[in-house]
């Protein structure tokens, strides 16, 4: 059996020039950081990759390598120069887990950011960073960057968007008004165990002291992070992940099925959508037995039997939300793997109305 993998946003394949890259990283064995001439040669192919992530991304600021979007959310929240953490309530766990004083910002049913809560929640002593993603990656559900960060500084604030979901040149809308950007290598092809945080002002951070200007002690991963900026390299269709959604989202609608948001601004290659009456649990297991990966939830959460913070905070019923699964495209993702989803969605859709 030939499976089909609908799961990129939790992570999608190493692109063959990532993996090109990394060979040639690990060919350059010498640590960046060292003075003689291996070392200088290893830290121009690194400073070279450092450009091109920033290019990618139209960012004129610093850009400073991590283990990935996990580690970025949690150096701008912890170690940024403020008194507060606001974040919207329906963020990544990374950002809820990354401190314990974290007060939520409450969203409306469609997923956005709640502009009065936020000025309200503002309004509060001392300066804040506020954690606010470019895209749900549960839901797709996308924030209006600009308008929230326009409040954000009117306020006298900092920005951290959470873009871990967001291909390179797909919006410039965050490079152009985020203080702090949080990416991740392996969800645009990349390896895993490499990100970016991409920093406006060095002095809104507080350094520690190594490598990355000071600002992330340990050697620094070469060889993927060469990855990460030969991944980057390679565009993605962001039209044809939108036409492949809408494909999905016609067809389950059709058939009794529900598009979480069909009508917002979504990121054009995630889906989410609920079967009456099947849990998410039970569609994973049968999709899983008819060769097709998809998940319910993030997938740093979609292994345990909470309920989605994301749906709750949109007001969602437990029960309801339970019924929920995510499709997610990449540059793999052909017309045929979402016809064969549709099917199997179909047949199982089918069994339950058949036994009501």
């Amino acid at each position: 059996m030939t499976r089909i993998y609908l799961d990129h946003a939790a992570t999608t394949p190493l692109l063959p020039a990532a993996r090109e890259a990394m060979a040639e990283g690990f060919a350059r064995w010498s640590n960046p950081s060292s003075p003689h001439a291996e070392g200088r040669a290893a830290k121009a192919a690194l400073e070279k990759a450092r450009a091109a992530v920033a290019a990618a991304y139209g960012w004129a600021g610093e850009v400073l390598f991590t283990s990935g979007a996990s580690e970025s959310l949690n150096i701008a929240l912890t170690r940024s120069a403020v008194e507060r953490r606001l974040a919207s309530a329906v963020e990544h766990d990374a950002v809820l887990r990354s401190a314990y004083d974290i007060a939520l910002v409450e969203v409306g049913a469609d997923g956005v950011v709640d502009v009065d809560a936020l000025d309200v929640a503002m309004a509060g002593k001392g300066r804040a960073v506020v954690a606010i993603q470019w895209c749900n990656s549960e839901t797709g559900v996308r924030q209006p960057i600009a308008a929230l960060a326009e409040r954000v500084h009117t306020a006298g604030h900092l920005l951290l968007v959470d873009a871990a979901q967001m291909p390179a040149g797909a919006d410039r809308d965050a490079a152009r008004h985020a203080d702090f950007i949080a990416l991740s290598a392996h969800k645009r092809g990349g390896p895993i165990g490499v990100g970016a945080l991409l920093v406006r002002d060095l002095a809104t951070l507080d350094p520690t002291g190594g490598q990355e200007r000071g600002y992330r002690p340990g050697t620094e991963n070469s060889p993927g992070i060469l990855g990460y900026a030969a991944a980057l390299s390679e565009p993605e269709d962001v039209a044809r992940y939108a036409e492949l959604r809408r494909r999905v989202d016609d067809a389950l609608t059709s058939s009794g099925g529900e598009a979480v948001l069909s009508a917002a601004s979504r990121h054009p290659a995630i889906g989410s959508y609920r079967m009456p009456g099947v849990t998410a649990t039970t569609q994973l297991i049968r999709f899983d037995m008819a060769g097709i990966a998809i998940s319910a939830g993030s997938a740093c959460a979609s292994g345990s039997m909470k309920p989605s913070h994301v749906l709750t905070a949109m007001g969602w019923d437990q029960t309801v939300s339970q019924e929920v699964v995510r499709v997610s495209f990449g540059r793999s993702t052909t017309a045929a793997d979402v016809d064969a989803f549709v099917a199997v969605w179909r047949e199982i859709a089918g069994e339950r109305a058949r036994a009501a």
